[in-house]
């Protein structure tokens, strides 16, 4: 792995998602999503099967990692903690201390990010990790880029709607 790129699904519409996937070179799509469904019409890209299809398309390979999506108990606190700020989900910039804890804890602490680029293979050069947040910070997504940024010395780059962050 040569390079780490993070994107969301919301602010994006089919076009710009995957035109922002192919400007930065993504070869390697990891969905970190538990739920790889997205609510609305608009979204329907993002869709599993949909997702799935397209990118094959464009030669780009989807993986989807489980182990590395948040506990339903850890989104119900960070869905707790989004209320008690009177944000939704969609105009969170944030992450909470407890949902950045836990995820640490429960997915983080016995993560191997050698033996994960191993797994993935040396044709896994750019590898974008998935979920929906816009906001890289807002999302697991950037933990688990900032972990193999750590691990492997690589760069992150964040891909938002309307240009790289």
């Amino acid at each position: 792995m040569n390079k780490i790129v993070t994107i969301g699904v919301y602010g994006f519409n089919e076009e710009s998602f995957f035109a922002a996937l192919q400007r930065a070179g993504v070869d390697t799509l990891c969905d970190i999503r538990r739920r790889r469904g997205v609510r609305g019409s608009e979204y329907a890209f993002a869709n599993r099967a949909r997702l799935e299809a397209r990118l094959a398309t464009l030669g780009i390979r989807y993986v989807h990692r489980l182990d590395l999506a948040p506990s339903n108990e850890l989104r119900q606190g960070q869905y707790a903690a989004d209320a008690a700020e009177h944000v939704s989900k969609r105009q969170r910039e944030a992450l909470s201390p407890a949902f950045i804890e836990g995820y640490q804890r429960e997915c983080l602490a016995a993560f191997d990010s050698h033996q994960f680029t191993a797994n993935l293979g040396e044709a896994a050069r750019i590898v974008a990790f998935l979920c929906v947040e816009t906001a890289p910070a807002a999302c697991h997504r950037s933990l688990i880029a900032a972990r193999l940024a750590l691990d492997l010395g690589l760069d992150i780059e964040h891909l938002l709607p309307g240009g790289y962050a």
